[in-house]
């Protein structure tokens, strides 16, 4: 036992101190304004929980909907990558290629996309928790970053590898 847990008029042990209450953060809401918030007892992710079925599965395409709206409105760079990868989702399909090499070539710019999702997201957050700049911050994003590279990059040896037989037989 610590010595200095002991009440000191009974040489008991004391019970723990309960933590403080949590002081008020400001968080940026993404507009230039702050919005100071209180933590409760219950979070936003246990509200949002589901029972399960259908209802669930409905519930899960609406949030995805409302997701790529949100990276269409609020991301340029989603929006860049969207209208270059939209045409060539389409050339890829009327490419006289086997089907496997359809779905490389299709699956290699949906995964440009995913990976420019995520990346938002983690900005997004980074942003929410704080405008500051710091260190970590910084790594987190770049990051994020240098992931949608390396997508964009995959794709491009991807296209590159089936094209290029292909355009050189003819």
């Amino acid at each position: 036992m610590d010595p200095s847990s002991e009440n000191p008029t009974t040489g008991e042990e004391a019970p723990p101190t309960p933590a403080p209450a949590m002081p008020p953060r400001t968080f940026a809401t993404g507009m230039g304004v702050s919005d100071t918030t209180t933590a409760t007892t219950q979070s936003y992710g246990s509200t949002m929980k589901s029972k399960g079925g259908l209802a669930r599965l409905w519930r899960a395409c609406s949030y995805s909907r409302d997701g790529l709206k949100e990276a269409f409105l609020h991301e340029h760079a989603f929006r860049q990558e969207l209208f270059v990868i939209v045409p060539l989702l389409f050339a890829a399909a009327i490419l006289p290629a086997r089907l496997l090499e359809k779905a490389l070539l299709a699956g290699s710019l949906l995964l440009i996309l995913v990976v420019e999702l995520l990346n938002s997201a983690i900005e997004s957050c980074i942003d929410y928790i704080s405008t500051d700049r710091h260190p970590l911050a910084k790594r987190a994003k770049d990051m994020g970053s240098a992931a949608v590279s390396i997508a964009i990059l995959q794709a491009a040896l991807i296209w590159l590898a089936i094209l290029i037989p292909k355009l050189s037989a003819s």
